[in-house]
């Protein structure tokens, strides 16, 4: 009997913690440190998770869902789910980092590089939570981590806040992340591959009749193949009102990706910010998924009328900023994302 009315009062006390995750109201964070996470809840349910695992090669937000719990990232290949695309393992949720740094690649670092090859690649490090405060419809994180050679030693150490907010269907993730050289002089060669990036859902995708092969700075081939385009439903538009497949290689301070899933209206929009280095930033927006924005590849984007070669001297710093809003079963018009981009503007 005893052993009876123990279960009794466990199941009751976890039903009761259930409920309480589940009726809690606004933003929370809940740490997993056994899987290297933390989890960004609203009213409790899921919004996104910041992720430093080991076997991905860099820090990382997935999956994005929507207020209403729609993911919008594509599951593999963390969490495959039929119908996706299996192409690029680096893309992994939301990331920021580049393919070339002092020569090293951390763009395309994943578990498909042989280990022979590994000596090409840079890994980016989660060292430290510093701060997680929530308030409200609003929330920041506070991370830091160290860009690594592959001999161990640090070339950048970085500094990123995370602020998140919900305004109606939008969900808002704020990035600022300072970037440090750490010992020695580190380059930023002018390379197409990066920077800030989202890969998206297959339903998001744009649909495409062609297969592409697409090449990196090593040299690596990776094909991209024509697939059903069935529930396929993404566009690009910039904020000079090119669409399509044409977004790609544009300048702009906003771009967004509108489509459907789950019966819903999805639009995400990123913004760049006046005080980056290279403002407004090329679009590297690909009709497969990968939706990002490089400030600091010119050379590819502009037919060789543009360059940037960013050098950071020993102990100095750079900042980035860059806001991501994810909006579900609501119209985001050029006027509304206008004055997103005034507002996101005025942060210093």
């Amino acid at each position: 009997m005893v052993k009876v009315i123990s279960l009794v009062a466990v199941l009751f006390l976890s039903a009761l913690s259930v409920s309480a995750q589940e009726n809690k109201k606004g933003f929370s964070f809940t740490q997993v440190p056994t899987e290297k996470k933390v989890l960004i809840n609203w009213n409790g349910r899921l919004l996104t998770a910041y992720c430093y695992p080991d076997s991905v090669f860099k820090p990382f937000l997935f999956p994005v869902n929507t207020v209403d719990g729609i993911t919008v990232t594509r599951g593999y290949p963390l969490a495959p789910v039929a119908g996706d695309r299996t192409d690029h393992p680096h893309h992994t949720g939301i990331w920021m980092n580049y393919e070339s740094v002092n020569g090293l690649d951390f763009w395309n670092n994943s578990t498909a590089i042989p280990p022979q090859n590994r000596h090409r690649y840079g890994t980016i490090r989660h060292t430290a939570l510093v701060s997680q405060q929530s308030k409200g419809n609003t929330a920041a994180l506070t991370v830091k981590a160290n860009w690594l050679h592959p001999d161990g030693h640090t070339l950048l150490q970085e500094t990123t806040t995370y602020t998140f907010s919900v305004t109606g269907k939008t969900f808002s993730i704020t990035r600022v992340s300072q970037l440090t050289a750490a010992g020695e002089e580190v380059v930023f060669k002018d390379v197409k591959d990066g920077f800030l990036a989202i890969r998206v859902a297959r339903e998001l995708e744009m649909p495409s009749t062609q297969e592409d092969r697409f090449v990196d700075a090593q040299g690596n081939e990776t094909a991209v193949k024509k697939m059903d385009n069935a529930g396929v439903t993404g566009m690009y538009t910039n904020d000079a009102g090119v669409r399509g497949d044409s977004v790609w290689s544009t300048k702009g301070r906003w771009a967004v990706l509108k489509g459907q899933k789950g019966g819903q209206k999805i639009t995400i929009s990123m913004i760049d910010h006046p005080k980056n280095t290279g403002y407004p930033g090329y679009w590297h927006a690909r009709g497969y998924g990968l939706f990002a924005l490089n400030p600091l590849g010119r050379k590819i984007f502009s037919n060789g009328t543009d360059s940037l070669n960013l050098r950071l001297k020993p102990n100095s710093s750079i900042t980035f900023r860059y806001r991501i809003l994810v909006t579900s079963g609501a119209e985001v018009t050029p006027e509304n994302l206008n004055r997103l981009a005034d507002d996101f503007a005025k942060l210093k």
